[in-house]
């Protein structure tokens, strides 16, 4: 290899780690504190239950970066599958059945029960303004618990209750209507083990004056 070859690598190779450094080094626990506590309601639509209400609770936890804060959140919603996850769960049990005279299956009514906590983190796009917007990424944990006359007692009631771990994305804003009070309106997105979701929510939040003494 030339001496010219070797500089240019050495050129290319030193500043990424200074880079990584540099962009490590914005991120601290110094700025982590109770900041405000906000609730908001709205609705829940997902591949595989009906559209319902949904609660939340969400602290904010203050700033790990410029622009970047920490939020922990709890849910909480309850709804019944949709009739086309019933349909097919009928569809399914008649195949099993071996029998020449007519016969219908009504499994009645499923619902799930599903509650979140999350930890978020938003990066404003805005600061110092009457309205602030943000992007956010988070991860989550979603502990669910089913119902049904039908399925009480079996295995598939089991098989639906559930702890799965969940990531999710979020956009909205906040508009400041008080030194203390702020509106919250949140579009979130969320995957997870056996349910997909988009929730649409709006309330308001908090705000937790710093105390420097």
């Amino acid at each position: 290899m030339s001496a010219g070859t070797r500089l240019v690598l050495a050129l290319l190779l030193v500043p990424a780690p200074a880079a990584a450094q540099g962009f490590l080094e914005r991120f601290s626990y110094e700025g982590l504190r109770l900041s405000g506590i906000g609730v908001d309601v709205g609705a829940v639509a997902s591949d595989r239950l009906a559209t319902e209400v949904s609660a939340s609770l969400r602290i904010d936890y203050g700033f790990i970066a410029p622009r970047i804060r920490t939020l922990i959140g709890v849910s909480y919603f309850r709804s019944r599958f949709d009739d086309d996850e019933i349909a097919e769960f009928e569809d399914r049990l008649g195949d099993l059945v071996v029998t020449s005279a007519p016969f219908s299956i009504d499994v009645g009514t499923i619902t799930w029960t599903n509650v979140t906590l999350d930890l978020d983190l938003q990066y404003l796009l805005a600061a110092g303004h009457r309205i602030i917007p943000y992007i956010g990424l988070g991860i989550g944990v979603h502990v669910r618990d089913a119902k049904g006359e039908a399925i009480e007692g079996t295995f598939i009631e089991d098989a639906l209750q559930t702890v799965a771990a969940a990531l999710n994305v979020s956009t909205g804003f906040e508009v400041v209507l008080l030194r203390h009070l702020r509106f919250t309106a949140e579009f979130r997105g969320i995957v997870s083990s056996g349910l997909m979701s988009a929730t649409a929510r709006g309330g308001f939040m908090v705000r937790i004056p710093r105390d420097d003494r």
